[in-house]
């Protein structure tokens, strides 16, 4: 990390849910939260809890010097679902725990009791 940034994760065990149109898109209650300095929390979903099956794969990608480089996924229906999670597939070391996992966008995001 550079000087003032810094990244951390944690096992969270609260309840998120994403729910798009009405149906169920993830339900975890063991996402990883990750914090970084200059970010809102993100949760970050292990795939057994997320419905892939619903994920169409985008050409997306973006590339974070702390992170890695991110893939992107869209979610059907609405304009506002492309590229509407990624993941990291071959992150950094120093967020290895977040391999595969997926990460919604905050205002998708449910978290509850």
């Amino acid at each position: 990390m550079t000087a003032g940034h810094t990244i951390t994760i944690e096992q969270g065990t609260d309840l998120v849910r994403v729910v798009r149109d009405g149906q169920v898109v993830a339900e975890s209650r063991r996402p990883l939260l990750l914090r970084e300095t200059g970010y809102p929390v993100r949760h970050y979903l292990p795939p057994q809890d997320v419905r892939t099956d619903l994920l169409t794969p985008s050409d997306t990608t973006t590339y974070c010097p702390f992170k890695g480089t991110a893939s992107y996924w869209s979610l059907p229906g609405a304009e506002d679902g492309k590229d509407a999670v990624w993941g990291y597939p071959e992150p950094k070391d120093a967020v290895a725990q977040i391999k595969d996992h997926f990460c919604f966008y905050s205002y998708e995001v449910e978290a509850a009791d």
